[in-house]
């Protein structure tokens, strides 16, 4: 066999519940030393504390956040107590808007229909998972942010249920910028949700 084989977890459902397993997960392949970036999605800071406790003296740990005016205008939902204790562990913290909405959803939501990037979204969405598509939007955001430089990166996203938001998935990528969207790699799979939470 020409080539490299890895494990993947497959959990039987999305959401919180995976989180503590994901951050072993990134851990454990931050080992292999070839991988010097962490993105990690985390709109309120929880999930993003979990991860720089565990690894932000041994990584570029960025998490990225949902940005202000997400939920109401003018409201960024950050815990900001958990904002100064991740920075002072080094990490950086990314707040700006959604890469795969954004300002096209300002249009489809006023005149229906849909943009590119939305149809691209749903796509990623329903291809791989919700936590599959937040690891790569936030991939983006955090290369345009200059947080992370254009190099194999983990990135971790997750899926809201009705218990709340967590990290359930873990690629390892080749991030790209906005600009140029189809340079993005994903290079493997690390963990994801089995079936959809829909499903």
């Amino acid at each position: 066999m020409n080539g490299v084989d890895r494990s993947i977890v497959y959990f039987k459902q999305s959401g919180i519940d995976n989180t503590d397993a994901v951050v072993d997960i990134v851990y454990n392949r931050l080992k292999e030393k070839d991988i010097k970036s962490v993105v990690a999605a985390s709109s309120r800071g929880v999930t993003g504390l979990k991860f720089a406790k565990r690894m932000a003296q041994e990584t570029n740990l960025v998490i990225v956040s949902s940005q202000p005016g997400f939920s109401a205008p003018g409201v960024w939902k950050f815990d900001l107590k958990i904002l100064k204790e991740v920075e002072s562990m080094g990490c950086k913290v990314v707040k700006q808007s959604h890469i795969l909405s954004g300002l096209e959803r300002s249009f489809s939501n006023k005149f229906s229909g849909a943009s590119h990037t939305e149809a691209l979204a749903e796509s990623l969405r329903y291809l791989f998972g919700v936590g599959i598509k937040v690891a790569i939007e936030c991939a983006i955001m955090a290369a345009d942010s200059s947080a992370i430089p254009i190099d194999k990166t983990i990135a971790v996203g997750g899926t809201s249920t009705s218990k709340g938001g967590g990290a359930d998935s873990a690629i390892v990528v080749w991030p790209s910028h906005c600009n140029n969207f189809f340079d993005f790699r994903v290079l493997e799979i690390l963990a994801k949700p089995f079936r959809r939470e829909a499903e």
